[in-house]
This record gives C-alpha cells, sequence and structure tokens, in this order.
C-alpha cells in the first residue's frame, strides 16, 4: 500500500513525482479544493452593470464561504479581500461606455482574497494553511490587460530593484527577465484617486502576509496560491513575487488552472531557483489559453503541467466553444474523475455533475441541467415598504470596504 503523502510532498516539494500519475487522492482532494476557491469569485464577483456595487463582491469576509456554498465553510476564514485596477491608455469613448453607471468605486474592482485555516482546522492539521484566490477575467478593462501581451522588464519586482516603474529598456530576452505588461500592470498599478487602490494589489498582498505571518509567528505556515485564467496568471507573479522578498522559509505553491504565459525564459529560471516555490499547471488538453501569449514574443511556459482531457467525460457535450474548453468547472470535474490518458473516466470523489453548468451549457442535454444557473436571487432587487421594487443595498457586513 502506497505511503500517503505528506502536506510538503502535496505543496510540490518533490515536484509531484509519482502523485499525479495516477492521481494521488489526497492531491486529488487539494485541487478541487483550490478550484473551488477560484470558482467562489466568479460566484460572488457583482457584474451587473446597472448596480450601484459593480465591480465589488457581494459577499462580507464573515459570510463569504457560506454564501458560496463552499463546502466545509466553517473550515476556513477570509481574512482579507484584494482589490486591483488597470493604469491603460484607451479611448475615451471606451472609458465613456464602461463608466456610465453610478460605481461604488470607478477604477477598482474586488480582484480576490485571502484566506486561512480556521484556528480548529489549524490545531487539528498541526498547521495553518494560507490561501490566496485571484478572480478570473471579468470587466471590459480587465480584457484589455488580457490582450496586453507586449514583455516589460520584471525589474521592479526584484528584489535588487530600486526602482518602482515598469521601465522597459528594450534589452534582449535573454538579458533580461520580462513578464508580460498586461499582468504586470494589474498587480502593481495602484490609483490615488481611489479608496481600494491607494495601494496595489501586489502591496496589499504583501502588506497582509507579513500581517499573518506575524500573527501567525511559530506556527507551521504555507502559502498556497491559485486561479484561474487569467486568475492564473496573477497567482504565479504573486508567488514568484512573495518568494523573491522574503517569504524564503516557507512552501510556497501556485496550484492554477488554465493558465496563459507569464514571462520569458531568463523569468522563468528566476521562478525555478526559488527553492520553496513549486507551480502545478492544469490544464485542459485541447484549451488554447495557455498557448498566448506564445515563443514568437519570447513567453515560455512556467511550472509543472498537470494535463488533462474534458473528452474523456461522458458528460460533457463535444463542443466547438473554445469557452467551454477553458471553463473551470469543467476542468474541476475532470479532475474529479481523471484516471490517465489511458485509464476510464471515473469519478473518484462526490462531486455533482450540474456544477459544470454554473456559468455555461457544456452538460449533455439529456442529463437536464439548465446553463448558467448560478445567479443572485431577483439580481438584488427587493420589495420595499411602499411596495416598489428597488435595488437591495448590502447590509453593513457586506458592503465594500477599503483593506488599507
Amino acid at each position: 500500500m502506497a505511503t500517503e503523502p505528506t502536506w510538503h510532498q502535496l505543496l510540490g516539494s518533490e515536484n509531484w513525482e509519482g502523485l499525479l500519475d495516477p492521481l494521488n487522492l489526497s492531491l486529488r482532494h487539494l485541487i478541487l479544493r483550490c478550484g473551488d476557491f477560484c470558482q467562489a469569485t466568479y460566484d460572488s464577483f457583482n457584474h451587473d452593470s446597472n448596480s450601484k456595487y459593480a465591480g465589488s463582491c457581494r459577499y462580507g469576509k464573515n459570510s463569504f464561504f457560506h454564501k458560496v456554498m463552499l463546502p466545509s465553510a466553517d473550515d476556513y476564514q477570509v481574512e482579507a479581500y484584494l482589490y486591483a485596477t488597470a493604469q491603460l491608455t484607451v479611448p475615451e469613448a471606451f472609458l465613456l461606455h464602461s463608466r456610465s453607471r453610478e460605481s461604488w468605486d470607478r477604477e477598482s474592482n474586488w480582484i480576490g482574497y485571502v484566506a486561512v485555516t480556521s484556528d480548529a482546522v489549524s490545531k487539528a492539521l498541526g498547521r495553518r494553511e494560507i490561501y490566496v484566490v485571484f478572480r478570473g477575467t471579468t470587466t471590459d478593462l480587465e480584457w484589455i490587460n488580457v490582450f496586453s501581451a507586449k514583455p516589460v522588464s520584471a525589474e521592479p519586482l526584484l528584489r535588487s530593484s530600486t526602482s518602482g516603474d515598469n521601465d522597459d529598456k528594450e534589452e534582449d530576452d535573454d538579458k533580461v527577465p520580462k513578464v508580460m505588461f498586461g499582468w504586470h500592470t494589474l498587480y502593481t498599478s495602484k490609483d490615488p484617486n481611489s479608496r481600494f487602490t491607494t495601494l496595489s494589489a501586489r502591496e496589499q498582498l504583501q502588506t497582509k502576509i507579513e500581517e499573518l505571518r506575524s500573527k501567525y509567528k511559530g506556527e507551521n505556515l504555507s502559502i498556497t496560491l491559485t486561479g484561474h485564467s487569467l486568475g492564473a496568471s496573477l497567482a504565479i507573479l504573486a508567488a514568484f513575487d512573495l518568494c523573491e522578498n522574503g517569504v524564503t522559509d516557507i512552501p510556497v505553491t501556485a496550484i492554477v488552472f488554465g493558465s496563459p504565459q507569464i514571462g520569458n525564459k531568463l523569468f522563468d529560471k528566476l521562478m525555478t531557483e526559488k527553492t520553496n516555490l513549486k507551480i502545478l499547471h492544469i490544464r485542459n488538453k485541447i484549451d488554447m489559453i495557455p498557448e498566448y501569449p506564445g515563443a514568437l514574443l519570447g513567453y515560455v511556459k512556467s511550472g509543472l503541467e498537470f494535463v488533462i482531457d474534458h473528452r474523456k467525460s461522458t458528460s460533457l457535450k463535444n463542443s466547438m466553444n473554445p469557452s467551454d474548453w477553458h471553463n473551470l468547472q469543467a476542468m474541476l470535474h475532470v479532475v474529479a474523475g481523471w484516471n490517465g490518458e489511458d485509464g476510464e473516466f471515473e469519478l473518484k470523489v462526490k462531486r455533482c455533475v450540474a456544477l459544470v453548468n454554473k456559468s455555461c451549457e457544456f452538460l449533455k442535454e439529456e442529463l437536464f441541467i439548465p446553463g448558467s444557473w448560478w445567479i443572485e436571487k431577483n439580481k438584488s432587487m427587493v420589495l420595499d415598504e411602499n411596495g416598489e421594487w428597488v435595488l437591495g443595498s448590502p447590509n453593513d457586513e457586506d458592503l465594500p470596504v477599503p483593506e488599507y
């Protein structure tokens, strides 16, 4: 009987050797947990363009995991929300269109959260797990970031950096570590006119991690970063940044889904030199997003790839829609039943197949699961005391509040 891997082995201390084929049950659970953390960002993001609070999280930190119906919600506590802004040059007509609503904050959007295991769980496990979760692409300006494929110097992220800006000196790729402009901008930009991003997402994260390390000093700590698509790119970038700038004594692992490429060969080399940094990238075999921006621009793939294939599942349509191939819940469904390239698809953990159709219509019609079924009840419209339907205001606990 195979020995159960240690927590450090699950986090990649031995590069997941012997744990991926066949997929170890404990690692399978960890991957699904990270995926559910990612899905929670989609389920809770307020993207109703006419809502006063569009761009924020619908739920407060104390109720977050219960509102998104995370299994074992009491096992985790959200410690902080992360906000990001995109300082991009875009046509004024586009800005006017994207800001046509009365926004809760016109320049900032909720981009993710930091969570930890509860005191009870941490005591039982003998360790405190810190999770950093980034949301995937949702807003218009974020899509502009996604298509901002120019490689720029990663120097502002490096420990030896004396520059706070993103000055691309156009040196040869083999001499300068570079990252994609879109990811770097979203991660490092700040806006003095915004209550939520007077500090960049990077600074917010670094501040919170420093606080948590101080708060839980003496405990056995680990940091796991996760995200899907754009969120995967930010998770990898942030994982490197933490290791580069002070977190050297505890494991830092990025477990990501459908990640585009981050940087050039030299940047990837810097990441692999971090002995406490490990990256596991779960991707669908025919998903095209992980091939972007591509080798022609000098980019390389990051981390260890764990390749799955949605076509092994008997529950999914033979879809020709690339967005289905990239769908997070579809990937999690496949992870739950993955038994290798040559093995038959068979669920190894209990996971409801209906989750696949949360935001798409990828399941076969004979399963009778409605498409895109996860929605906020009545889009937050409530009946007031005068018998009028009005947009309900969040309670005090759910109101967007800047962390710093």
